[in-house]
C-alpha cells in the first residue's frame, strides 16, 4: 500500500487558488484538479461523512452538523462519536484489502472511538464551576499528553469564536507532524478550519481574504514538505465553496408567529421547547430541517415556508429523496436558501427575552449553527474589557457567562450549504498523481474510491 496524506482546506475553490496561495497553486499546476460537485447539504460533518463512506446522508445518517432527536426532544449539535455515521469507512474498506493498514485521523469530525490507530480531536473540558477548558481527546490516551506537552495547550478559543486565527490550523499540521515522526500511517486525514473563519465573517470577496490564503498556504506547505519527503501521495480536498450573503431568514419566528413553535419561559427569558413545538426549524447554514409532530399539517406548514423571503425551495417526501437526504434524522421538511441567504436558529422576537446562551459562544446548547459566534458585541473595546472581568471573576470562581456575543445576523457575509451558481466556486480535489484522478468533475461520493485509489495504487 502507498502512505497517503489527505490535506482538508475548507472553503477552498479554483477562485481561491492564485497569487496569495503559491504553495497551493504549484501544487495544483504540477499535478491534476477536480471540480467536487457540491452536495446537499453542502456542511462540515455531511460532506466528511460522505468522502469517508462514498454514501450520501440517506445511507450513512448525517444529515446536517446537528439534528433532532426525537426520541429525548433535543437538538444535538457537533456530537463527535464515530458510531454515529452509519456504515463502513474509507479506512475499513481498506483493511479488508490489507490488514496491515493504519489510519491517523486529525480533526476531521466523528473522530472519537473511530476503528483506527492514531486520532485527535478537539475536546475541552467543562468542570461543573462552569468554566470551559481547552483540551483534546486522542487515541492511543498517552497522544494526549505527548502533543500539548510539545506543542502546547491545543488553541481552543482560536478553533472557533472572535478569536479565530491560523494558530488552530497550525496547531494541527504540527500535530499532524510530529504524530507521522512516531507513528507513521499508511493514510492520515488532516483538517485545516483557518479559511472558514473570515469567508464567513467577511465574504469571499473582502480583500482582508488574501492575508487568510497565504496563512493557509504556508501551513499547506509545511504538509506537503514533510508528507512528500517521507515518500507519500499527497491530496488536498476541500468540503465546500462560500458564498457571500446578506440576507438572515429567521424561519423559526416565522413559525412562532403563525403558532406552530412553542416557547418555555425561565427567569424571564424564552427557549424554544422542541417537543411542545408542532414545527420548527434546525438551521444550519443555508438549509434548515423542520420538524413537525405527526398531528401538524404538513400542507400548511409547506406554503407557509416556501413564501418567506429567502427561501428558494422547501424539500418533502420525494424531493428528499431526490437529494439524498430521506433519513430518520432529517425534518419532515428541509428549507433551502436563496443564495445571498441563510437560516439563523433565533426564535425570539425581543433580545431582551434572548436565552442566556444567545450571546455566549455554545455550539452545544444552541438548538441550530450561529456564525454570529465570529464576533464581538460592539463596541469591540467594551467586549473586551468584559471578557477580562469574565476571565478574572471565572479565576475567583464566581460562575458568570462570557456574554460577548452581539444578536445581529446582518453581520455575517458568507455562507454555505447549497450548490454555488459558478464552478469556480465549487470544492476541489487536487493530487500529484494525475493518473488516478479520472476526470476534471466528480460527484461528493466518489472522493472515496478516488482516496482508496491513491492508498491501494503505488504508481
Amino acid at each position: 500500500m502507498q502512505r497517503t496524506v489527505v490535506i482538508n482546506v475548507v472553503g477552498l475553490t479554483p477562485s481561491l487558488i492564485g497569487r496569495h496561495t503559491p504553495r497551493l497553486q504549484q501544487f495544483a499546476q504540477q499535478g491534476a484538479m477536480a471540480r467536487i460537485e457540491p452536495m446537499l447539504p453542502g456542511v462540515t460533518c455531511s460532506v466528511q461523512s460522505t468522502y469517508l463512506t462514498g454514501k450520501p446522508p440517506t445511507d450513512h445518517g448525517i444529515v446536517a452538523n446537528g439534528w433532532y432527536d426525537r426520541d429525548q426532544a433535543e437538538v444535538n449539535f457537533w456530537k463527535q462519536s464515530n458510531a454515529l455515521v452509519q456504515g463502513p469507512k474509507l479506512w475499513d474498506t481498506l483493511r479488508q484489502t490489507d490488514p496491515t493498514f493504519s489510519c491517523a485521523n486529525f480533526f476531521w469530525w466523528y473522530n472519537m472511538y473511530p476503528n483506527i490507530d492514531v486520532a485527535v480531536t478537539p475536546r475541552p473540558m467543562y468542570p461543573a464551576d462552569g468554566r470551559k477548558l481547552p483540551d483534546i481527546h486522542t487515541h492511543p490516551a498517552a497522544l494526549r499528553d505527548h502533543l500539548q506537552n510539545d506543542l502546547g495547550t491545543f488553541p481552543l478559543f482560536n478553533f472557533w469564536g472572535p478569536a479565530t486565527s491560523i494558530k488552530c490550523s497550525d496547531w494541527i499540521a504540527d500535530a499532524a507532524i510530529l504524530s507521522d515522526k512516531a507513528t507513521p500511517c499508511t493514510l492520515s486525514l488532516i483538517y485545516l478550519p483557518h479559511l472558514d473563519y473570515n469567508l464567513q465573517r467577511l465574504g469571499p470577496d473582502d480583500p482582508a481574504i488574501a492575508k487568510d490564503l497565504s496563512e493557509i498556504d504556508t501551513v499547506c506547505g509545511k504538509l506537503i514538505d514533510h508528507f512528500t519527503a517521507s515518500g507519500a501521495h499527497v491530496v488536498i480536498v476541500s468540503e465546500y465553496g462560500i458564498q457571500s450573503v446578506s440576507r438572515p431568514v429567521h424561519l423559526n419566528r416565522v413559525l412562532r408567529e403563525n403558532g406552530f413553535l412553542a416557547i418555555r419561559k425561565e427567569m424571564d427569558r424564552e427557549y424554544l421547547d422542541a417537543g411542545a413545538s408542532a414545527a420548527f426549524a434546525v438551521a444550519d447554514h443555508q438549509v434548515a430541517h423542520i420538524y413537525l409532530k405527526p398531528d401538524t399539517d404538513r400542507a400548511a406548514v409547506k406554503p407557509l415556508l416556501e413564501a418567506v423571503p429567502g427561501v428558494a425551495k422547501v424539500l418533502d417526501h420525494d424531493e428528499k429523496r431526490e437529494a439524498g437526504l430521506d433519513h430518520s434524522r432529517s425534518g419532515e421538511l428541509i428549507a433551502l436558501a436563496e443564495p445571498d441567504a441563510w437560516f439563523t436558529y433565533y426564535y425570539w422576537n425581543d433580545d431582551a427575552v434572548a436565552p442566556d446562551f444567545a450571546r455566549t459562544v455554545d455550539i452545544h446548547r444552541k438548538p441550530g449553527y450561529d456564525p454570529v459566534e465570529l464576533f464581538l458585541a460592539e463596541p469591540a473595546w467594551r467586549s473586551k474589557a468584559t471578557i477580562l472581568k469574565r476571565l478574572i471573576q471565572k479565576k475567583f470562581g464566581m460562575r458568570v457567562l462570557m456574554d460577548v456575543i452581539p444578536l445581529d445576523a446582518t453581520r455575517v457575509r458568507g455562507s454555505h450549504g447549497v450548490a454555488p451558481g459558478s464552478p469556480d466556486e465549487y470544492p476541489v480535489l487536487i493530487t500529484q498523481q494525475k493518473q488516478l484522478l479520472e476526470r476534471t468533475t466528480i460527484a461528493a461520493t466518489d472522493v472515496h474510491d478516488v482516496l482508496a485509489r491513491h492508498v491501494t495504487r503505488s504508481a
